[in-house]
């Protein structure tokens, strides 16, 4: 690595982003799906910038346990903090953290990115959740000392009762509103569900604003799915469409790559050419207000099957696209984003696909 590190600084020269580092992550065994999510997730600033604030404000105490959020939190404080701009970090401590915490993970075997991602977030939310209703109980049992001779005006009420939204939920949390309008009576029932992530059907030769046309399309349910509308106090026939009522500052976009095939009686990989834009307009939400995203990093599968293959990354750092492959960093270019849409002939050699996608709005930036 060290004269890939060298390569990298000369490429970059003068145009290297003050106090940025670039450091590759050891695999230790198939922890390529680890890595290549690691690497999105740092060059994610918003949430880096949180994460390195929590490090900050919690690293004196000291006496906390460890958990996912203190190893990564110390992950990314190792990184940023280190004295040259290129170089290897082992995530040596995340990943035993990770294997102790979830069975799915301690094996050798391949495993896959985005069940990761999804994994990390909730478990950052679930720990800063416990922390926060924590600290909270603290200042109530304080308030009941101070007021055990007379009124107690601590009293939390029912709003401050609620789970507060964590910097994780400010960062990647949207919510989507399920509509259902009975066809009978027309009238319309709305179910909000919140998401970290939108995990999109994909088909051959399309695009990510088709496959979220086709997301956001309308349903209609029918025979035996019908709907019970409350109104009516019995099944009808309903017309039902999933759109983005609040979208978040970080759009992650997952792919479904992978497909149960019945007659195979396994999952096979879609390789199809999907095209993501380098900017997006968000054209489903409720509002029809024409969102505006800009991509900065890329999760890559490699490989022709859910059971084996490889991830890589693909990050976009100070208008600078880097490729991130384990220990490997090096300098690429903006049309290298292209390579990886997939491909679009059903069997063809390449197998390396865009699998997840980061995208940031507009709005976050400014």
């Amino acid at each position: 690595m060290g004269a890939a590190s060298s390569r990298l600084e000369k490429a970059l020269g003068e145009q290297f982003p003050e106090g940025e580092r670039y450091f590759g992550l050891e695999n230790f065994g198939n922890t390529c799906y680890c890595n290549s999510v690691l690497q999105a997730l740092y060059f994610c600033v918003p949430f880096r910038d949180q994460l390195l604030e929590y490090y900050g404000s919690n690293k004196s105490t000291g006496d906390g346990e460890e958990n996912m959020l203190t190893c990564l939190a110390d992950l990314f404080s190792q990184i940023s903090n280190q004295k040259k701009k290129t170089g290897v970090i082992a995530p040596k401590r995340f990943i035993q953290r990770l294997k102790k915490q979830n069975e799915i993970f301690r094996s050798y075997m391949h495993q896959d990115a985005h069940e990761f991602l999804n994994f990390l977030l909730n478990e950052l939310v679930d720990i800063l959740e416990k922390e926060h209703n924590a600290a909270r109980e603290s200042l109530q049992n304080l308030s009941l000392q101070k007021n055990s001779n007379g009124p107690i005006n601590g009293q939390p009420n029912s709003s401050q009762k609620e789970l507060a939204a964590t910097w994780v939920h400010k960062c990647f949390q949207g919510i989507l509103t399920n509509e259902t309008r009975c066809l009978r009576c027309e009238t319309v029932t709305d179910r909000d569900e919140t998401f970290f992530d939108l995990s999109l059907d994909i088909e051959q030769n399309s695009s990510i604003t088709s496959c979220l046309k086709n997301f956001s399309s309308t349903e209609t349910l029918n025979a035996e799915d019908k709907f019970f509308c409350d109104k009516c106090c019995s099944l009808q026939e309903a017309q039902k469409r999933m759109k983005i009522k609040k979208p978040p500052n970080i759009l992650v976009i997952h792919l479904k790559r992978f497909k149960y095939i019945e007659q195979l009686q396994r999952y096979k990989k879609l390789s199809y050419r999907v095209v993501f834009p380098l900017e997006l307009k968000l054209l489903n939400t409720v509002d029809n207000s024409d969102l505006e995203y800009s991509l900065f990093a890329v999760v890559v599968h490699v490989g022709s099957g859910p059971n084996h293959g490889h991830y890589i990354s693909l990050v976009k750092s100070h208008n600078h696209w880097l490729f991130f492959d384990d220990e490997n960093v090096e300098m690429t270019d903006e049309s290298m984003v292209q390579a990886f849409f997939g491909s679009p002939q059903e069997f063809s050699g390449n197998t390396d696909n865009g699998y997840i996608l980061f995208y940031e709005s507009h709005a976050e930036k400014s």
